[in-house]
């Protein structure tokens, strides 16, 4: 999107007339909303994590969950760490910053959702600090938007892309740095541990991102639906155990 931008509003300079720049950027545009969604059954994987967690977005309140169809994540779901006892930081004024190791969620263990094979390893970036108060948070527009140059990877930052069959591909985001234990090429099996939840990316607090694409690389890929099996989440609220994704705001315990 940013270089469809700069061709339309630079290419001038460069001898490009408007009816060259407009297609360029319609072309960059439509890579970037990736119009249209997947026809097809959800598919049926394991949580990546276990315990109790809070789904911060999540395709069982609105499609596409991120606002967007952009990077295959048309029905992504974050989820942060929510221990019953209340440890998780709220959203506050103060401090305007936390390091990661404050959020229960940091370091926690990542599963594969499925049987695959590991196809992409990023693990280099670095977890930085917390964006959870509200000054930050007005900031993360602007944040998110530089990050975006990096391509994908600049927002879902250290992550891992599985092949899981059927034309299906998982990705797991947001991983802690150094954390990933497996390589590409490797095997993997439904519920094994491969990395640990970070705060690497466009991520407020510690989270991990999952989400389903029909692509290996999310700059083209477009969302696939989930469910989880079993070990299914079971709503704190509801008390019962269910397949569909998790509503936001509502802890549940895999």
């Amino acid at each position: 999107m940013w270089a469809g931008t700069a061709v339309l509003v630079l290419g001038g300079h460069a001898g490009l007339s408007w009816w060259g720049r407009l297609p360029l950027f319609a072309v960059a545009l439509l890579v970037y909303l990736r119009l249209g969604r997947v026809d097809r059954e959800p598919r049926t994987v394991l949580p990546p994590v276990r315990g109790r967690w809070m789904a911060v977005s999540s395709p069982a309140d609105q499609v596409p969950s991120q606002g967007t169809h952009a990077y295959g994540q048309t029905y992504a779901v974050a989820l942060v760490a929510e221990p019953a006892d209340g440890t998780r930081p709220d959203i506050g004024w103060r401090p305007l910053t936390r390091p990661p190791e404050d959020f229960p969620g940091f370091g926690a263990p990542v599963h594969a959702p499925a049987d695959g094979t590991v196809l992409r390893v990023h693990d280099r970036q670095r977890d930085h600090r917390s964006r959870n108060s509200w000054p930050w948070l007005l900031g993360m527009v602007a944040e998110t938007a530089v990050r975006e140059l990096r391509g994908p990877a600049g927002l879902l930052g250290n992550h891992v892309v599985l092949d899981i069959g059927g034309g299906c591909y998982a990705l797991l985001g947001h991983l802690r740095r150094g954390s990933v234990t497996v390589a590409a090429g490797d095997r993997v099996t439904a519920g094994q541990q491969i990395a640990r939840c970070g705060n690497s990316g466009a991520c407020t607090e510690p989270q991990v991102r999952f989400q389903l694409m029909e692509h290996r690389w999310p700059l083209v890929a477009a969302g696939v639906p989930f469910r989880w099996a079993a070990p299914a989440p079971a709503s704190t609220d509801a008390g019962g155990a269910g397949t569909a994704p998790p509503e936001t705001w509502r802890p549940f315990t895999v």
